[in-house]
């Protein structure tokens, strides 16, 4: 995870904000065009995000819902003010997957995000405080479709239709068979889930989490590994090591046109 030090007038932010960061040093790891995070240098260190009023609410909430099941850090504090949201938690120990030890081990880091992933999917739903995230999702793809959004390379190699048409009928075919029956991550990329020395020691970036299906995270972790090791060879060896016989291969190409249109 990248971390630029920077410079920053801590009285910018609310007081319990500011005070929490004076005497720290600061550090820029943002890496979304929605939100703004720092990394705070102090203790066991800790990070700070920044978006607009009411983005982080269901972030925090997962955030700490995950933390009570051993899956993250700490919540420190969630704040909601008129223009702003914020959100600091606890820094999760060990590095994200795209570090370049991780990397050097592509078949090693393929069965472990599986693992990881079939064992958050195994998870009870029961308490989970976002429980409609597969009705937002659907809300976002017909949101997406209305406003002209497709991004037809988005799959580039991997799922791929001949017409907007094509992906259009794939996307309603995927909206009807959405289940709503699993705890997903939302976004299951490689820098969202941090090891130590190849132990799981947590998810970060929790603002997609919720109860929905099970593929759309399957389809991402497809996605992250041929995207950041630029090649589909452990394709397959993901979807063993998750669960063959759990994966409906249709269903992962119905996500991919509704991803074209609701990203």
């Amino acid at each position: 995870m990248k971390r630029t030090k920077i410079k920053i007038d801590t009285e910018m932010f609310p007081y319990d904000i500011s005070a929490f960061l004076k005497g720290a040093d600061i550090y820029d790891s943002s890496c979304s065009k929605e939100s703004r995070v720092y990394y705070i240098d102090k203790g066991k260190g800790y990070y700070l995000k920044e978006a607009a009023s009411g983005f982080l609410n269901s972030e925090s909430l997962m955030h700490g819902y995950f933390h009570s099941l051993g899956l993250t850090s700490s919540v420190v504090m969630y704040m909601n003010t008129k223009n702003r949201d914020y959100l600091i938690t606890e820094k999760v120990s060990g590095e994200d997957c795209t570090d370049k030890n991780y990397l050097s081990r592509p078949g090693k880091l393929c069965d472990v995000l599986a693992e990881n992933l079939r064992m958050l999917h195994n998870r009870s739903t029961e308490g989970c405080p976002v429980t409609d995230r597969g009705d937002s999702y659907v809300k976002a793809v017909l949101r997406g479709y209305s406003s002209g959004k497709y991004e037809n390379d988005l799959f580039e190699g991997m799922w791929e239709f001949s017409s907007y048409d094509e992906a259009w009928k794939a996307a309603k075919e995927g909206m009807d068979c959405i289940e709503k029956n699993t705890l997903i991550h939302g976004d299951y990329c490689l820098p969202n889930i941090m090891l130590d020395n190849w132990q799981f020691s947590g998810f970060v970036d929790l603002i997609s989490a919720g109860i929905a299906d099970r593929h759309i995270d399957i389809l991402w972790g497809i996605w992250t590994l041929k995207y950041n090791l630029g090649t589909d060879r452990y394709t397959e060896r993901f979807i063993d090591a998750y669960g063959r016989e759990l994966i409906d291969i249709n269903k992962l190409r119905y996500i991919a046109a509704m991803e074209m249109f609701g990203i």
